[in-house]
Parts: structure tokens; sequence; C-alpha cells
């Protein structure tokens, strides 16, 4: 990754934002309603939580058919990606609580995901979405395997071409790959780039608190089921491979048809590393909703089909980004900016196909 310093320039639209935060800010106080969670949103942490768990119990059942056990591990993937979606991300955007001690212990549930709380909030608090397709700044579009390309600016290889074909594999080993070798290799990166400080602990302690959680969740996910669950070692260890790929589909199936679609601009800093845009403007640029009116499918992803809500106002609750939305759209039409949104999930799935399809050559048309 770059070392670049970036800013993005604020003579560019700069009212836009302005005036929307006033608008929003006017709904919660006009409202009396708080930015935070509230009642619904703890009875949905509680509600994932024991998708993900509750399976987990019953793999110690020493009675039940082989393909059961799989099918335990299977809606351990969906809670387990619920999770993440609906609980972690909240908590660790500090947007879940006023009390940050709230939002740390909530945000400690990435200890059942497998990967570190703080790696997690470096790439995407600080990285992503301060440098939202950013080549080179933005983790997101700068995957660590060379067979992907998600971005115009990164280099192109002639396996790009079946990219479209192939990523959905690659997606379903993200988590699996994070928790195996991506927390240690985001150590050592962010290190090099003091951001490991940033975060006010030294390495030492980073890498000590990683290594331990890794420990204790291989302990509770392999090795406990492997020993004493009523599969075998063989079933226990495909089951968990299984987990692992549901959940990283899932999630990539949610956060890449936000920001790699055909819409997206891949903003670049000029050699003075200004981007010639309003960072806000940017996000509009380059990140897309989808499903707005699917209240379950909303429900189960966090409300990050409202992707566009939650770059703008990553500290709200995404609990109240249906609301928020319609203020968002109507700012945007007023100052003559996009507000992309695709109707259902799947045509966002086959807008980024269409992307990626395009990525794979040497030279891809933008819009």
């Amino acid at each position: 990754m770059n070392n670049t310093t970036i800013q993005f320039s604020k003579e560019h639209n700069s009212d836009f934002y302005k005036t929307l935060k006033s608008r929003v800010n006017a709904y919660f106080k006009e409202n009396n309603i708080a930015k935070t969670a509230n009642s619904a949103m703890v009875f949905k942490t509680f509600a994932l939580l024991a998708l993900f768990l509750t399976p987990y119990g019953f793999l110690y059942n020493q009675s039940l058919p082989t393909w059961a056990y799989f099918i335990l591990w299977a809606i351990m993937g969906f809670g387990m990606a619920g999770v993440g979606l609906s609980v972690m991300h909240d908590a660790n955007h500090g947007a879940y609580s006023r009390k940050e001690w709230v939002n740390t212990l909530v945000s400690n549930v990435m200890i059942l995901l497998g990967g570190s709380a703080r790696n997690w909030r470096i790439q995407h608090n600080v990285l992503h979405h301060t440098y939202t397709n950013v080549t080179e700044h933005d983790e997101d579009i700068d995957p660590p395997l060379f067979m992907l390309r998600f971005s115009p600016h990164s280099k192109h290889y002639a396996i790009h071409k079946f990219q479209y074909l192939y990523a959905w594999f690659f997606y379903g080993m993200m988590t699996l790959f994070w928790y195996l070798t991506k927390d240690y290799q985001q150590a050592y990166r962010y290190k090099k780039k003091g951001l490991i400080e940033s975060q006010g602990v030294t390495f030492t302690q980073h890498m000590t608190r990683v290594i331990f959680l890794k420990l204790v969740y291989t302990a509770i996910f392999l090795f406990l089921p492997m020993y004493f669950g009523g599969a075998n070692w063989l079933t226990n260890a495909v089951g968990f491979v299984l987990m692992q790929f549901i959940c990283g589909l899932i999630l990539a199936m949610i956060f890449q048809p936000a920001h790699v679609v055909p819409t997206s601009t891949f903003p670049m800093p000029n050699d003075s590393g200004v981007v010639e845009a309003d960072w806000a403007v940017s996000q509009l640029y380059n990140t897309a909703n989808f499903a707005p009116k699917s209240k379950l499918f909303s429900w189960y992803v966090g409300g990050l089909n409202f992707q566009v809500e939650h770059h703008l106002f990553p500290s709200i609750c995404h609990i109240h980004y249906k609301k928020i939305a319609k203020i968002v759209e109507q700012t945007a039409q007023e100052y003559n900016l996009p507000y992309y949104s695709y109707n259902t999930f799947f045509a966002a799935l086959s807008e980024h196909t269409k992307m990626l399809k395009n990525l794979g050559k040497p030279n891809p048309v933008l819009a």
C-alpha cells in the first residue's frame, strides 16, 4: 500500500455534507431519538448470537446422523455472518452505545468470529471509510491475491479475464484466510505505518492479544468439537470450513456490490496527494445501496444494504438508516449529486459481476 498521505479537496461541493448533517441531526433532535442502539437492536443482538451459538451446543449431541452436524455448522455460518454484520460492525464503529465501555464490550464478539477487532478497526474504520475506493489506500479493493482485481488502477493479469467466475470461491475463503493469516500480515503492515501505536498499544501488546485470542477461538471451535463432539474429527473439520465458507461468501456478497460496481469512479490523488472531490461527495460516487424495501434482508445484514447512509454516518446505529435514507436521497438530488440504489439484492450482485468482468480487461471502461 502506498504511504503517501492524501487528502480530499474542500473546494468541491463541501456545502452538501454541511446541509446533510444539519438535516440528519435535526431529524434525531425533533423526534427525540438517540443515534445509537434501541431495544430492537438489543433484541437483534441476542437473536443473532443465538442463531450462531445454539447450533454449536448441539454439536456435542452424540446421537445425530453425520448430515445433521453439517447442517449445524452451516447454520452457524449464517449466524456468524449475521453477528459480524449486525452486531460487531456497529460496536466497532462506536455506534452501538453512547458509552465507550459498552461498545468495547460488544465489539468483543469479534473473539467468536476469529479475528482481531483492532486490525478490523484500522482496515475498515480508518482506511476503508476514509479512502473509499482509492487504490493503494483502501485495502478493501487491494486484495492480497493477484488473481483478484477490484480497481481499474491495479495491475492487470490475463487470469483476471475469468475472475467474474472464480471470485466467488475466494470470497467464501475470506474469513478462513482472516483466521489463519490475515491478522498477522495486517499487524506487521500496520506496525510499519505507525497505525498500531495510533490505537494506543504497542506492537508486542497487540500481537500477544491476537495470538492468545486465536488460541481461544481454535480451542472453542475446533479442538472441543473434535474431541468432545458427537461427530468424528473429520466431520467437524469439514464443518468448520463449511461455516467459514458460508460466512465469508455472505460478507463479501454484502460489501462488494456496495463499492465494486459500474457506477464507481475509483478516484486517484494528484501529484500533490489531493483527491479533487469532497470526501462526502466521493462517498456518493463510490457507494451504492440495494434492496431498500426488503425489511427482513435489511434486518439480517445490519442495515448494510443502506451503504450510502452508513458511509456518510458510520457513527449512527444501522437501525436508523432506513429513516435517514430519505433525507440523504433528497439532499443529494438538491445538489445534483448521484444516489445509487439497486431495487433488489440480486440486481446488485449482477452489477458487481459485470464490474468483475469489466475489470478483467486490461483497460476497463468506467461509467
